[in-house]
């Protein structure tokens, strides 16, 4: 373990001191002194320690499973639901339920920060025209008889181009252009000159397009050269403590002053750790990064930014502005070139984001004369129906179904997660991600599991389980439960948690049928967005009624669209501008305010015959 971070012992009768043995790669070791009557999951998550969960430590997800190796936290009443009785005597509590009363030490279980995701999707092919230029010039040395300002000579020599100067540059040119000899290399980012850099280094500018998920974020290193992707990364966003979803997340904002702080710096931190990364996996020092990209929901946006997110999670639902100022690289903590601009998407709302506008750049729903359906399916669901005729978007509050966030035996899609069901002749054969022993259910699995039973006849169609159809029903408790393997069980509710997210999502892409006076069968294609999207079978979709009845063959997943879009953005001004235009051409419909909704809904909860 690594050198313990002590704390002088001063006299605080109202604290207590808990050490956190954190068991993974690193075996860190880190002290901390809280108020008595903190809960453990608190006073990690207030000093650094990352403790699995996805309810954002309301005891609902039962994920935050944390060891008292010393010390003693009374059980509370969630424990006994958690953990068997072997486990509680060996000290296993929900760190969300145990507040702290004495000096404790607690073994925390490693955090899963590289989930399975999608790292590429669904694109096009574009005009390589990047907002990054660079202009190599050799000027001519000042003299008594040519007294041109430094300014007016380098942008002269720039006469196809008339960018815009700041202060600072004015401030670095005189000193550079002398010690460079008169040759230097201009780096302009759309309009503005952010760079006079010494010698020719015409060759080497790089832009970063990041997907700023709610649980995943995806960064892509590009040569603006070339227009190829240098090296791409992805990690866990490190507010996942916080909760799986962004209402959980404006939830604890709302609940604590302190919050929005943390969760911004959590933000950076991810970013930063992205860029570190790979520009090292490329090569590329990080001030040849002149300019990013930020896709990501609204909240995932604001919160970055720091700015208070709590209108979007209320009527009207209200966001602070569908096309954000002009902001810096800076302004979302990563440390690329000092002036680099931070490029953003525009919203068509609270709920359908900049991440759905530029997953629609990237898949060219609004050029296309096929009508195709898109849905990012997440635990809040964005779909997009239409064509160059006409466009509507929509939001589906889903539920953290999809994450398996409030499945019993739900995990991310990790190592040891169940990603694939089939059951062949009552046979239940199972995918597992690492191909390890099963731990866990992650999305894919899930729907996978429910779509076989019900073809098996061991659901019917109203989402109950038959009891008697198999050996491998069981109770637990008085609940009904199907064991995938010795561990791993799917329970009734469960079952109930899916169909309330895909009767959700389904009754959003009817409504929009609806409007646009079409019936699903005229649907051309489905685009399956998102990681989980990515790796959902179209089939299992089909089965439980997710998608509409299609061939499969018309069903594609279309995988991380809104990181494609975010590269198509840093590639191309025209793109970029396009991006813009979808603000136009996109109409957006809100499902809460629709009468028609509530029976559409109780429609769409049976599972199709």
């Amino acid at each position: 373990m690594s050198a313990l971070e002590d704390i002088p012992d001063a006299p605080h009768p109202e604290r207590v001191r808990m050490r956190f043995l954190q068991v993974g790669e690193d075996r860190a070791v880190k002290e901390a002194r809280v108020l008595a009557g903190t809960t453990i999951f608190d006073a990690a998550s207030w000093n650094g320690v990352a403790i699995d969960s996805t309810c954002g430590g309301h005891g609902t997800c039962k994920k935050c499973k944390v060891k008292v190796v010393s010390g003693h936290a009374p059980l509370s009443a969630v424990d006994p639901r958690a953990f068997t009785v072997e486990e509680l005597k060996n000290g296993w509590r929900l760190a969300c339920r145990a507040a702290v009363q004495e000096d404790l030490t607690i073994e925390v279980p490693p955090l899963q920060t590289r989930p399975k995701a999608a790292l590429v999707g669904v694109g096009r092919h574009v005009i390589l025209r990047p907002a990054v230029q660079k202009r190599y010039v050799e000027l001519d040395e000042a003299t008594l008889e040519d007294q041109t300002s430094d300014l007016e000579r380098l942008l002269a020599a720039m006469d196809d181009i008339e960018p815009r100067v700041t202060l600072d540059i004015v401030r670095e040119l005189g000193g550079t252009l002398r010690r460079a000899d008169w040759k230097v290399t201009a780096v302009v980012a759309d309009d503005l000159l952010i760079d006079v850099e010494p010698g020719d280094t015409s060759g080497r500018r790089h832009a970063i397009a990041f997907d700023l998920g709610t649980t995943t974020v995806v960064a892509t290193l590009l040569d603006l050269e070339t227009g190829q992707p240098q090296a791409v990364q992805s990690i866990l966003n490190a507010q996942q403590p916080f909760g799986a979803d962004v209402i959980s997340r404006i939830s604890a904002i709302m609940m604590d002053d302190g919050a929005l702080e943390m969760l911004q710096r959590h933000a950076h931190e991810t970013l930063q750790k992205l860029t570190d990364e790979v520009c090292e996996e490329a090569g590329v020092e990080p001030d040849e990064v002149y300019e990013v990209v930020v896709a990501g929901n609204m909240t995932m946006i604001q919160i970055a930014l720091g700015i208070d997110p709590e209108p979007l999670s209320m009527a009207p639902f209200t966001v602070v502005a569908r096309r954000m100022p002009q902001a810096t690289a800076a302004d979302f903590g990563v440390r690329v070139h000092p002036r680099a601009p931070a490029v953003m998407f525009p919203a068509l709302g609270a709920y359908v984001g900049p991440d759905i506008v530029a997953g629609i750049l990237a898949t060219g729903i609004t050029l296309d004369r096929r009508v195709r359906l898109f849905i990012d399916v997440g635990t809040n669901s964005e779909i997009v129906l239409g064509s160059s005729a006409k466009t509507l978007a929509t939001a589906a509050p889903a539920g953290p179904a999809f994450e398996a966030a409030q499945i019993r035996c739900g995990m991310r899609a990790a190592d040891g997660a169940i990603e694939g069901v089939k059951i062949v002749d009552g046979n239940v054969e199972l995918a597992v991600i690492g191909d390890v022993d099963p731990i866990g259910l992650c999305g894919s699995g899930l729907v996978d599991a429910v779509a076989e039973l019900v073809g098996a006849g061991v659901l019917d169609h109203s989402g109950r389980f038959v009891l008697g159809s198999s050996e491998r029903l069981g109770k637990l408790g008085e609940e009904n439960v199907f064991y995938l393997s010795d561990d791993v069980f799917l329970s009734q509710r469960d079952v109930r948690e899916l169909q309330f997210a895909k009767a959700s999502i389904a009754t959003g892409w009817t409504i929009l049928c609806k409007d646009l006076g079409l019936e699903p069968g005229e649907i051309s294609q489905v685009l399956l967005g998102g990681s989980f999207g990515s790796y959902l079978s179209a089939a299992s979709a089909v089965k439980i009624g997710l998608v509409p009845k299609l061939p499969l063959a018309r069903i594609l997943s279309a995988g991380n669209v809104a990181g494609e879009g975010a590269k198509i953005a840093a590639l191309s001004v025209t793109e970029r501008a396009a991006a813009h235009a979808i603000l136009e051409e996109v109409e957006y419909v809100e499902l809460s305010g629709r009468t028609d909704f509530n029976d559409l809904f109780i429609d769409q909860l049976q599972f199709p015959a």
